[in-house]
C-alpha cells in the first residue's frame, strides 16, 4: 500500500486541547451530532432545472438563495413568507421544495399540493389527497399523483379525479408499496413510465405468510397487532407486478417465471416506455435473470443478463438509461469481484464493460443530457472513502473529486459544473464548485463546531484479519487528557455484518459523538470492520456465508489482540456493546469466547438466526434444512452455560426488524441454565430506540459498562 496513504490513516485528529474548557455532555453526545454540532454546509442544495443556476437555503431554512455557476453571485430568490401568504399555507421551513422547471416548484403541505411561480410570487393548489393516503408519487411533470390506502393503490388525475387501480378486500394482497421487506434495494413500490402512460406497482401476497404478535400498550386492555413476519424456510410472499395502463383503465400482472415466492426486484422503465425491465431473483438467491416484459402486455420479450453464483447475487440497483433517447442501459454487477458498470443494449448485447477497478461502484447518481457521461460514487483505493467518478461509454474514467475522504456531489444538467460537500479526518465540510475542467472554486468551509470543547483524539490504523491475508480497518479514540503511561479500560463498538461500514475517511471517523463522552469519562473506545462489512468488495464479504459470526468473530478476537498489544490496555477491563447484527455479535463473542471481556451489552440481538426474517436471512444463511450444521454453530441459544461476564439484554417490544421472541428465547436458556444476566425493554419502541429516549437508552447502556467494568 501507498506509503502516504498509511501515513495519512495513521495520523491523528489534531484538536488542541488549550482553550478547550466545556464538556459535551452525554445528552449532545447522543442528540447534538447533527443539530448544535452539525457541520456548516449549503442546506438544501438543488440545482435549477437546465440551467447553471443552483440554490440552498438560509435563515433556518426559511429563504431560498440562488446563485450562477459562473461568477457564483448570490441574491434572494424566495422566502418562506411569501410562500405562506400566497398560498394561506402555514409552513415551518422550505425544506421539500423540488423544482418542476427552472421557474415553478413544488410545494407540500400535509395532503396539499401547490405549484408556487418564482416569477409572479403566486401558487395553485394542483393535488390533495385523502387524510388516509399514504406513499404520495408524483409522476415526472407532477400532474399525476399515485397513493395507497390500506392494501390498496390508487391516483388522482391531472383533473382531480381518483382512480382506483387496485380493489383487493384481502388485506394480505398489498398493492404499491415495498416488498421483500425493503431488501436488494427496494424503498418503494409505485413507478410512472417516463410519459405518464403507465403506472407500474410492486404487489405482494401474504396470505400465507405467518403472523407475528406485537403487543400495543397505549390501550386499556392492550391489544395486539399482527405484522405478517416471514422467518427463514417458512412460506414467504408472492409477489407480482402490475401495470395499468391509464388510457384502457386496464392492468396487466408479471408473476415470477420459476416459483410463486422467487423474487422480482429492481424494477425501471424504459425511456421509450415500451418496456419494462425487472430483476428476477430465485428464493435461494443465487440465480438472478434481468428480463425485459411488454410494458402494454405484460408479456415476457428476453431475458437481458443471467448471474449465478454458489453463495449469493444480491441485484440492488434498478437497470439506468444514460440517455432519455435511447433503451441502452447500464447495470451495475458483482459479478466479476466489485461493483461494476456494465453497459447492454435492449437485446442483451454487452456492448462495453465501462469499468474495471478494483473496488466497488457505490452508487450511479446520474448523467449528462447528451447521455454520454456517468457520474458514480466509489470508494477508490481506499475503502474508508466515497469519492466521484465519471466515465464515457468507451469505459475513459476520471476522478471528479480530487480530495481524500466521504463527498457527496451533484452534477448539474449537461455535466459543465459539479457541486460537491465532502468531510475527511481532519476536515469538518467543504462545499466546492467544480467547472467542466474540474477545477474547483470553494464556496464554503465549514468551523470546526467541538472548537471550544475538551475532545480526545481518533486513531485510524490497519491490522491484518484472522486469516492474515487482508487488511483490516481500525479506530481508536483516546481521551484528550490521554496518558500513555497509565493503563485504560477499553469499550469496544462493534456492527460486523453485511452492508454496513462503521470507519469512514469523515470528520469523526463514522464514530458517534457519544463515543468521544465516553472516551473522556476514562476510556479508549474501539472498533474494527471486520470481514464480512461493506465496500470492500464479494471475496470480503462473503466469508460470511453459511457460518454467520465465525470468521467476524475471528477477527474481532484479532482486534483484541491488537488492543492487548497496547502497553496502555488494560486487558482485565474489555467491554463489548453492538445492536442488531453488532447485538448478535455482542451475545455471541460473550457466549463463545467468554474469558475475552469482562461486559457486554447487546441490543436487539438476532439470538438464533431460524428467528429472522427470509430474504436477508436466506441469503448469508441458506435455511435449516440446507444448512442446520451452520445455524446450531451460530445460535446463541448453544452457549448460554458458557457466560462468565455481565450482560445486559435489550429490546424494543414492538421490534419488527429482529422481532423480540429471539432475545426471549435466550432468556428462556439462561434461567434454563441457571445463569443470570439483565434484560430491559423499551415499550413500543421498534428496531432501534430514537427521539429523547435514545439518550435514556445510551445512559443505560455505558453506566452498565461504567459500573461493571471495574
Amino acid at each position: 500500500m501507498n506509503k502516504i496513504l498509511i501515513l495519512a490513516l495513521s495520523c491523528i485528529i489534531a484538536i488542541s486541547s488549550f482553550g478547550q474548557s466545556k464538556k459535551i455532555t452525554l445528552e449532545q453526545g447522543v442528540l447534538g451530532q447533527s443539530r448544535e454540532f452539525r457541520a456548516d454546509k449549503l442546506s438544501g442544495f438543488q440545482w435549477i432545472p437546465n440551467t447553471n443556476n443552483y440554490v440552498y437555503f438560509t435563515n433556518k431554512i426559511t429563504k431560498m438563495i440562488s446563485a450562477n455557476s459562473t461568477d457564483n453571485k448570490v441574491k434572494d430568490l424566495l422566502t418562506l413568507e411569501e410562500i405562506n401568504k400566497s398560498l394561506a399555507t402555514t409552513l415551518k421551513s422550505l425544506s421539500g421544495i423540488t423544482w418542476i422547471d427552472a421557474n415553478t416548484i413544488l410545494v407540500t403541505e400535509g395532503t396539499k399540493y401547490f405549484t408556487f411561480s418564482l416569477a409572479t410570487k403566486s401558487g395553485t393548489n394542483i393535488q390533495e389527497t385523502p387524510k388516509t393516503a399514504e406513499n404520495p408519487t408524483f409522476d415526472s411533470a407532477k400532474q399525476n399523483l399515485a397513493f395507497t390506502e390500506k392494501n390498496n393503490l390508487c391516483f388522482l388525475n391531472k383533473n382531480k379525479e381518483k382512480i382506483v387501480v387496485t380493489n383487493e378486500t384481502n388485506e394480505a394482497i398489498v398493492s404499491g408499496q415495498f416488498f421483500a421487506r425493503s431488501e436488494f434495494g427496494i424503498s418503494n413500490g409505485i413507478f410512472w413510465s417516463p410519459k405518464s402512460k403507465y403506472l407500474a406497482f410492486y404487489q405482494k401476497d401474504q396470505t400465507e405468510v405467518a403472523d407475528y404478535p406485537l403487543l400495543d400498550i397505549n390501550e386499556t386492555p392492550g391489544k395486539l397487532v399482527s405484522i405478517k413476519y416471514p422467518m427463514i424456510g417458512q412460506k414467504s410472499e408472492k409477489p407480482r407486478v402490475g401495470i395499468y395502463n391509464l388510457a384502457s383503465q386496464k392492468t396487466v400482472y408479471i408473476s415470477p417465471r420459476g416459483n410463486q415466492d422467487d423474487y422480482l426486484t429492481n424494477l425501471s422503465w424504459t425511456p421509450d416506455e415500451k418496456y419494462v425491465l425487472i430483476a428476477e431473483l430465485n428464493r435461494g438467491q443465487n440465480d438472478m435473470s434481468l428480463n425485459v416484459y411488454d410494458a402494454q402486455t405484460g408479456t415476457f420479450v428476453r431475458t437481458i443478463l443471467n448471474e449465478k453464483n454458489d453463495k449469493w447475487v444480491e441485484p440492488e440497483h434498478d437497470a439506468f438509461f444514460p440517455s432519455n433517447k435511447s433503451n441502452n442501459l447500464v447495470w451495475i454487477s458483482e459479478k466479476d469481484g466489485f461493483d461494476t458498470l456494465y453497459y447492454y443494449s435492449i437485446e442483451g448485447k454487452l456492448i462495453k464493460q465501462l469499468t474495471n477497478n478494483k473496488f466497488p461502484v457505490r452508487e450511479i447518481i446520474g448523467s449528462n443530457s447528451a447521455g454520454t457521461e456517468i457520474y458514480f460514487k466509489s470508494t477508490g483505493e481506499n475503502p474508508t472513502n466515497m469519492l466521484v467518478y465519471k466515465v464515457d461509454l468507451k469505459g475513459n474514467q476520471t476522478l471528479i473529486t480530487k480530495e481524500q475522504g466521504v463527498h457527496n456531489c451533484i452534477p448539474n444538467f449537461d455535466g459543465s459544473y459539479f457541486f460537491d460537500e465532502y468531510s475527511n479526518h481532519l476536515t469538518p465540510s467543504v462545499s466546492l464548485l467544480y467547472n467542466k475542467n474540474l477545477k474547483a472554486k470553494t464556496l464554503l468551509v465549514s468551523d470546526n463546531k467541538y472548537a471550544d470543547y475538551q475532545m480526545g483524539a481518533a486513531e485510524i490504523k490497519i491490522i491484518k484479519s484472522a486469516d492474515g491475508t487482508t487488511d483490516l480497518y481500525t479506530r481508536l479514540i483516546k481521551p484528550s487528557n490521554f496518558d500513555p503511561t497509565k493503563k485504560y479500560p477499553v469499550f469496544v463498538y462493534l456492527y460486523g455484518g453485511p452492508h454496513a461500514q462503521m470507519i469512514t475517511n469523515s470528520y469523526l471517523d463514522g464514530a458517534n459523538l457519544w463515543m468521544y463522552w465516553m472516551a473522556e469519562q476514562g476510556y479508549l473506545v474501539f472498533t474494527i470492520d471486520n470481514r464480512g462489512s461493506d465496500n470492500r468488495g464479494f471475496a470480503f464479504e462473503s466469508v460470511i456465508h453459511g457460518r454467520l459470526g465465525v470468521n467476524e468473530i475471528d477477527d474481532q478476537m484479532k482486534g483484541v489482540d491488537y488492543l492487548k498489544s497496547l502497553p496502555y490496555v488494560d486487558g482485565n477491563r474489555l467491554a463489548i456493546h453492538g445492536w442488531s447484527f453488532g447485538g448478535f455479535m455482542t451475545t455471541s463473542i460473550m457466549l463463545r469466547k467468554p474469558d475475552v471481556f469482562k461486559v457486554g451489552v447487546a441490543g436487539g440481538p438476532v439470538t438464533d438466526w431460524k428467528y429472522y426474517e427470509v430474504m436477508y436471512g436466506e441469503r448469508y444463511m441458506d435455511t435449516p434444512a440446507e444448512n442446520q450444521k451452520g445455524f446450531d454453530e451460530a445460535s446463541t441459544l448453544n452457549y448460554v452455560n458458557n457466560l462468565k461476564g455481565k450482560l445486559l439484554l435489550i429490546h424494543g417490544t414492538s421490534d419488527d426488524t429482529v422481532v423480540m421472541q429471539n432475545n426471549f428465547a435466550l432468556l428462556k436458556k439462561f434461567i434454563e441454565a441457571e445463569k443470570q444476566v439483565d434484560f430491559f425493554a423499551y415499550p413500543m419502541h421498534k428496531h432501534n430506540v430514537t427521539g429523547k429516549d435514545r439518550v435514556h437508552l445510551m445512559t443505560k447502556v455505558l453506566n452498565y459498562v461504567i459500573e461493571n467494568n471495574k
